[in-house]
Order: C-alpha cells, then structure tokens, then sequence
C-alpha cells in the first residue's frame, strides 16, 4: 500500500522541499503545487487517482489565488480534508479569516521541524 500523500500549496520551492523532507519523516508522500489554482488541480487529479491527500498545508500569500481563497474553493467541495495554514503572517485578524473559511490549523513560518511534525500528526489524525 502507498503511503499517505500531504499536498503543499506554497509558492516558495524551498518552502515546499523543506516541508516534503519533514513529513516524510512521517512515513508521507507530498504532492506539490505553487498557487491555489495549481492546488485545486492537484487535489482533483488526486482525488480522482483514489489518493486523496490525509492533509493540505497551503501558505497564504500566494499569486493567481491565495491561500484563503484557495480553502474556500477546497471547502466548496471536500469538507473533511484538513487543511493547514503555514505562513509568515501572525495576524489575528487573518488567523479568524482563515478558521472562518475552513482551516484546521495556523503556523508561523519559520517552523521548527519537532512542533511542525506534532502539528501535522495531530491535524492528519496519523
């Protein structure tokens, strides 16, 4: 059997092979996208290909659609996925905006690898 996938939607590359180097860790696979847009269309095709993602970790700021746009598009069609909000950004007017558009979780880039990892087994539920 495959191991569970992680999708992360973040626009850095860094950003996105640091947290796949993490979660391996977990024993996950990640599938990776730059912006909302690409996040939605990897969520489909994996959704479609019977491997849906045990969590998504989405930054916010993001070009063609940004991280709360992209959760809203997401919660317009899957409920049950959690999803993780991993950004630069501490306000707690945009941690409300987030929580009120559908995410499970807020962390503040930069991460530390052994609270990030607690974080993602707690929120995948693995």
């Amino acid at each position: 059997m495959a191991n569970p996938i992680i999708l992360t939607v973040d626009d850095t590359p860094s950003v996105r092979s640091l947290v796949g180097k993490l979660v391996a860790k977990l024993g996950f696979d990640i599938a990776e996208a730059g912006n909302g847009q690409e996040g939605l269309t990897q969520l489909g095709a994996l959704k479609t290909s019977g491997t849906p993602p045990k969590l998504i970790i989405s930054d916010l700021n993001m070009p063609e659609m940004d991280g709360i746009a992209f959760i809203k598009a997401v919660r317009a069609f899957d409920q049950k996925t959690p999803i993780l909000m991993l950004t630069t950004i501490e306000s707690e007017e945009k941690k409300t905006e987030g929580k009120q558009a559908g995410a499970n979780g807020w962390l503040v880039k930069p991460i530390s690898p052994a609270p990030f990892l607690e974080t993602v087994k707690k929120i995948s539920g693995v």
